[in-house]
């Protein structure tokens, strides 16, 4: 019987999108000589090798992914695991599978893992923590998601002109990157998510700074 891994790559940046991969297997071994693991465990070249090698093996897989502008107009409403696990379910939708594993980002893996299952038809799912370090479909659904969004920071570096680095709070490229359109343009450059709290506080230091200067 099939069965599917899903993960997420981009759910704590600052800019760009958060990218679901889901892939489908009836058998995982493939994808254990090929060597799968956590995506964050390899390097760039090794990820781009690996993601022409997945799709090969699976019997299909998707990506489901959301804008730092659709992040923000749905937390105004729902939590981030709930955005999530609405993802989870849209990336395996794709076909029918007897289980799903994924990677859980709620500390109550049994609550978010029947949350999930309700959702898709009551399909069985395990969901646990670090399940990109245990199961390899869960590993080859990461890899997938992060070089999906690897290559769209990449576009949004080019879309601009100027490397943003990774979109993450704690690179310092990108939060020069926004510190400098903030002092610019009085506003935050296009796929910046204005929900987190590490812009809200960027966007109030630099702005208040700039009115009392006036």
């Amino acid at each position: 019987m099939m069965f599917c891994g899903v993960d997420e790559a981009g759910r704590g940046p600052v800019m760009g999108p958060l990218v679901v991969g889901a892939v489908y297997v009836e058998d995982d071994s493939e994808l254990r000589e090929i060597g799968v693991k956590d995506s964050k465990k390899l390097s760039p070249k090794r990820r781009e090798e690996m993601y022409d090698q997945i799709i090969s093996a699976a019997e299909g897989y998707s990506i489901v992914m959301l804008s730092a502008e659709e992040i923000d107009a749905k937390r105004e409403k729902q939590s981030l695991n709930m955005i999530e696990m609405e993802m989870f379910a849209e990336a395996v939708s794709r076909m029918p599978v007897s289980r799903v594993y994924v990677d859980c980002p709620d500390p109550n893996e049994d609550k978010f893992g029947y949350m999930l299952s309700v959702r898709i038809g009551n399909t069985p799912v395990t969901a646990r923590h670090k399940a990109d370090d245990t199961y390899p479909v869960v590993s080859a659904a990461s890899i997938l998601a992060k070089v999906t969004r690897d290559r769209i920071i990449a576009e949004i570096s080019e879309e601009f002109g100027e490397n943003i680095g990774s979109g993450y709070p704690s690179d310092p490229v990108t939060i020069a990157f926004i510190e400098k359109r903030l002092k610019e343009n009085g506003c935050t450059p296009k796929h910046t998510r204005n929900s987190w709290d590490t812009v809200k506080n960027l966007k109030s230091r630099l702005l208040v700074r700039k009115i009392t200067d006036w």
